[in-house]
């Protein structure tokens, strides 16, 4: 039996009906004569849009950029190679003697600006700069292939009437002032630009911003390595990276300034973040002395006490075990000891800081693992890492980090000593151990609630306003407004709690993690919120601004136009919601003041340098400037500190710096 049109046959075995019949089910009907509008060719593969390209670029998803050739939506000029054609030439050239380097100089400082990149003690490096409108010369520099006064090149190369474009123009300052010479003439920047573009890039170096704003794919910097260039003969891999680094400088030249520009963030590089990479280098190189043989005592004398505290938790727990693993604590504290707990991961119960602190009370043990732990962090990080730090002349020497943070902060690496303890005695102890050198003092000095007063500012809420004009202390008078009692019969608990809403406020904490804070119910928490809130209305008002404004923007920034994008606001999922929120609460106050912490540190080293005086900077933590200086000068660096931070910013509210000094950094803080 044929099938008829628009019927279809059923396997009957596979429907359990009787197969010796023939049963023809009606299941639809196909339409074949629908009025569509189709063209077949409307089906192929069109070009990829250009969004796709700033999409798999945010995802990092750089070899899918690569598979399918996308490129952004404006190209970016290539990186100058070795090439000639009709409309442009570029050749390489190597520097071999004074004759030569005397002929780049000169051309150097006729031309417009120069990329310079080199590897990072600037033993070999490559300057890249336009000829003329037809003709583009880049020339390598290698120390141990140049037979003139390589010093002497440096020092001409670096010198102001050059104007220099670079990389991580920090890092290449420090280097020449470790050979002595004080370098100037940078006009650029390309990962500070690429940082203040997008400051949660989680990246600045250069092959990914070359690929991310040009499209272009740099060789991988194992091609940089120093062995690669030999004394004996060039490397011509080795010598073409580092050309091509040179390039993809001068090419991000021609693309990232009018993205500043747009987002206001000019000056921002021009006023603020270039001129700091001078003073930064500087503090680097100078350290920040350290008593080397009373670290060591102290050292010892924790792991004493890490010892004694050892023996104490073996005894309470009735047995010896590791006490450093959680899966082994976990089984003493929870299994043997039956103590609460909270839920067990796949390797046991949780022993973190959070479920310790709680249990605190339940058991003198608990006590006794959080001291343990307490010192073998201070022993390991501090004692035994600082150690390891100081450099044969006393001093240990920090990195300061400029494009980490993506609130503008500064941060410190190897070793970090923006994070030395303050809140327990013994972490104090360590900041005993950082002296002043020999003849000299240690000026300390900070800003008294900086955020704060620029919540109040940005906010304009008068009454809050008006408690800073008052000169009185900032917690006691909000703590006398919040609980409706006198300035005066406001008790030590009540100021405490003030200071934890202030602080709380300004990094938009909830009720339940206020309450956590200050150990009070979620209610009660709820409570001091609500009465602040009536306190300061037009921070509640600013809050709620803040964040709508940020919703439809999809970024926040500070008073000098530091910009944070915040595309968590957008997020389907609640907590990446709640984080932007924060975020948005947070940034443009702390962001701020990390802006004028570091106008207040370009301001004092000016000052610094214009009075003739010996004092340095030595040192930046968050609101606190440490300065170095003969006792002679004690005087005068307190009064200059202080006012120079107090005049970096000019705001509604009084910004206020106190200054101290000491033979120590403890010394100088109180």
């Amino acid at each position: 039996m044929q099938n008829p049109q628009n019927l279809i046959w059923i396997d009957l075995e596979m429907t359990g009906l009787d197969p010796d019949r023939d049963v023809i089910i009606e299941m639809a009907t196909i339409v074949t004569d629908a009025p569509l509008e189709f063209d077949p060719e409307d089906a192929l593969r069109q070009p990829y849009k250009p969004e796709l390209y700033d999409l798999f670029l945010k995802l990092e998803f750089t070899k899918l950029i690569k598979k399918y050739n996308l490129a952004p939506s404006t190209a970016a000029p290539e990186p100058a190679a070795v090439t000639c054609d009709e409309d442009h030439i570029t050749t390489v050239e190597t520097a071999v003697t004074d004759e030569d380097a005397a002929r780049y100089l000169a051309l150097w400082r006729r031309a417009s600006h120069v990329a310079v990149y080199g590897l990072p003690d600037l033993s070999v490096m490559a300057a890249a700069c336009e000829v003329d409108e037809h003709h583009s010369l880049t020339v390598i520099l290698q120390s141990d292939r140049f037979g003139g006064d390589w010093e002497t090149l440096l020092r001409q190369l670096f010198s102001p009437d050059i104007r220099k474009l670079a990389h991580n123009v920090k890092d290449m300052i420090r280097a020449l002032l470790e050979r002595g010479i004080h370098a100037d003439g940078f006009i650029f920047d390309t990962a500070l630009a690429g940082y203040l573009l997008d400051a949660t890039a989680g990246g600045y170096d250069l092959p990914r911003l070359f690929m991310g704003y040009c499209g272009v794919e740099l060789p991988a910097p194992s091609h940089l390595e120093p062995d690669a260039f030999s004394p004996l003969g060039s490397n011509p891999a080795a010598e073409a990276a580092l050309c091509s680094y040179a390039s993809a400088i001068d090419a991000l030249y021609g693309v990232l300034p009018p993205k500043l520009e747009a987002l206001n963030m000019t000056a921002l590089l021009h006023e603020m973040e270039l001129p700091l990479c001078r003073v930064l280098a500087e503090m680097e190189l100078a350290g920040f002395r350290i008593d080397g043989a009373a670290l060591a005592r102290f050292g010892e004398d924790l792991q004493q006490r890490i010892v004694t505290l050892e023996q104490s938790i073996y005894h309470m727990a009735g047995e010896e075990f590791n006490i450093n693993s959680p899966k082994q604590l976990g089984a003493i504290l929870f299994d043997k000891l039956q103590l609460p707990h909270g839920k067990k991961t796949k390797t046991g119960w949780s022993t973190n800081a959070e479920v310790l602190e709680k249990l605190r009370y339940e058991a003198p043990i608990v006590d006794k693992v959080l001291e343990y732990r307490q010192y073998a962090k201070l022993r390991s990080t501090y004692a035994d890492g600082l150690l390891r730090a100081v450099s044969p002349d006393g001093r240990v020497r920090t990195s300061f980090q400029m494009t980490v943070t993506a609130t503008g902060r500064l941060s410190s690496t190897e070793p970090n000593l923006q994070n030395i303890p303050t809140r327990t005695e013994l972490g104090s102890e360590i900041r005993r151990l950082f002296i002043a050198g020999d003849g000299n003092v240690l000026v300390d000095a900070d800003y008294s609630q900086i955020e704060l007063r620029l919540l109040a500012h940005m906010a304009g809420d008068e009454a809050m306003q008006q408690a800073f004009l008052s000169g009185a202390d900032f917690h006691t008078v909000t703590a006398a407004k919040v609980f409706h009692v006198p300035e005066s019969e406001v008790t030590h608990q009540m100021r405490s709690r003030a200071k934890a809403v202030n602080f709380g406020i300004v990094y938009g904490m909830s009720a339940f993690s206020l309450s956590q804070d200050i150990h009070v119910t979620v209610a009660e928490a709820k409570d001091y919120m609500e009465r602040y809130f009536a306190t300061y209305p037009g921070v509640k008002q600013y809050m709620t601004d803040i964040v709508e404004k940020a919703k439809e923007q999809g970024y926040v920034e500070t008073l000098y136009h530091r910009r944070r994008a915040l595309p968590e606001l957008k997020s389907s999922n609640f907590i990446q919601r709640s984080f932007g929120e924060r975020v948005a609460l947070n940034m443009p106050i702390q962001g701020t003041a990390a802006d004028i912490m570091k106008l207040a540190m370009l301001r004092v080293y000016d000052r610094l340098r214009r009075e003739n005086l010996q004092a340095r900077l030595i040192m930046q933590v968050h609101d606190e400037l440490i300065v170095e200086c003969p006792a002679s000068e004690r005087e005068q660096v307190e009064r200059l500190l202080t006012e120079e931070m107090e005049q970096a910013a000019q705001l509604s509210v009084p910004l206020i710096a106190e200054a101290h000094s000491g033979k120590n950094w403890l010394a100088a803080k109180e």
